[in-house]
């Protein structure tokens, strides 16, 4: 069994992040779950959350996932997403805004999105 996976985080329109890890944690419909080397391969659907990538050198990357996919074989794990930004990237001000005027306007999506980022940020 291999003691680290590749990872990919490609947005739609930007890749995100690339590098080594040792467990990468992301939402599914199916749930939360957890990818370390040697796991069985897989293909599932992202929901919006929090991504969570322990990297080979002991730290920790989370970045704010809207949407996509996940697949995993072969020890390379990629993270297809349709909005996808670091935590180090997340404007903290303007994604309160953002969530305040989305529960103004009861835009439930945008709520959540705001809301992921915020959280995203919070893990961080």
């Amino acid at each position: 069994m291999a003691a680290e996976l590749h990872v990919e985080l490609v947005a739609a329109d930007r890749s995100v992040w690339s590098g080594e890890a040792t467990l990468v944690v992301a939402r599914t419909t199916s749930g939360d779950i957890g990818v370390m080397p040697g796991h069985q391969p897989l293909l599932g659907v992202l929901e919006s959350g929090p991504v969570t990538i322990r990297t080979s050198d002991g730290s920790t990357v989370i970045a704010a996932v809207h949407g996509g996919f996940i697949s995993f074989a072969d020890d390379k794990l990629s993270l297809l997403a349709e909005i996808a930004e670091l935590a180090d990237e997340i404007d903290v001000q303007r994604a309160e805004r953002a969530l305040e005027r989305a529960k103004s306007d009861t835009d439930g999506a945008a709520e959540r999105r705001a809301d992921v980022r915020l959280r995203a940020v919070a893990v961080h």
